[in-house]
């Protein structure tokens, strides 16, 4: 049967695809035709020369990168045109473009959602830094055992006291781990016992800025319990977790995350 009597007109939207290239062939078959016979030098050159383009359009393909990826708009036209130009004795299975084209849209809308993710997750972002520029300067009440005393200063505190204790016992030591002062609070009957201290040693005398550490025991019947202290530290900074993209505030103090607050002054 000839291409050009087949009724691909349906299948096929340039229908001389097919029948340009049986011409081609013809073509090229005369001209070597000729080639043999001497008779038409023109013709042969001819398919010399159409010889020489294919080997010209293999190497300007090897030439062109491994990695090469095209979008989704180059993808739909690669598989229009290759429905185009399909042989019509044994045309392509319709449900593999389908599949192929349902795989594309899947990837191009994951594509756009961890885009969409990302773009909120830097937004959130900024929101917590401009929402922690509101603590800078403020005192923040958080779990610790550590604090800064400045000269002239104060380091003050709170704790939980727990059911039934009848009296608690601050003690404040120095980087040595000596004891510098101890004082009794009497606890509250419900929240937090907040506690301060002033600087002032047992002996009276002034203890010098730094770091100190701070310790509770509630007495507790005729047992002693320890427990744990909050201390208030000033705010000076804030910063975003890189490991876990959470607020974290620079104090005097030290680092401590947003989460562990629980008073602000």
């Amino acid at each position: 049967m000839s291409a050009t009597t087949l009724p691909i007109g349906s299948v096929l939207s340039t229908p001389h695809s097919y029948s340009t290239s049986r011409s081609s062939s013809s073509a090229a078959s005369s001209g070597s035709a000729a080639a043999a016979t001497g008779t038409t030098g023109s013709t042969g050159t001819t398919g010399s020369t159409t010889g020489t383009t294919g080997t010209s359009g293999t190497t300007s393909a090897s030439s062109v990168p491994s990695n090469l990826t095209i979008n989704q708009t180059q993808f739909l036209q690669l598989i229009s045109t290759q429905m185009t130009n399909q042989d019509p004795l044994n045309p392509t299975d319709p449900t593999q473009f389908l599949s192929q084209i349902e795989g594309l849209s899947e990837v191009s809308s994951l594509q756009s959602l961890q885009s969409s993710i990302s773009s909120l997750s830097s937004s959130l972002q900024g929101a917590q830094i401009l929402n922690g520029t509101s603590l800078l300067g403020h005192s923040v009440l958080a779990s610790g055992n550590t604090a800064e005393l400045t000269s002239g200063g104060t380091v003050s505190g709170a704790v939980t006291a727990p059911t039934g204790a009848s009296s608690l016992t601050v003690s404040v030591s120095n980087s040595s781990g000596t004891l510098v002062d101890s004082f009794s609070v009497s606890p509250a009957s419900s929240g937090y016992t907040d506690f301060s201290w002033n600087g002032a040693t047992t002996s009276g005398a002034t203890a010098p800025a730094g770091q100190y550490t701070v310790s509770v025991n509630a007495t507790v019947g005729a047992s002693t319990q320890a427990l744990s202290p909050l201390i208030y530290s000033q705010v000076q900074s804030v910063t975003i977790d890189p490991s876990t993209n959470a607020l974290d505030l620079n104090t005097t103090n030290g680092t401590i995350p947003l989460s562990s607050v629980v008073n602000v002054q």
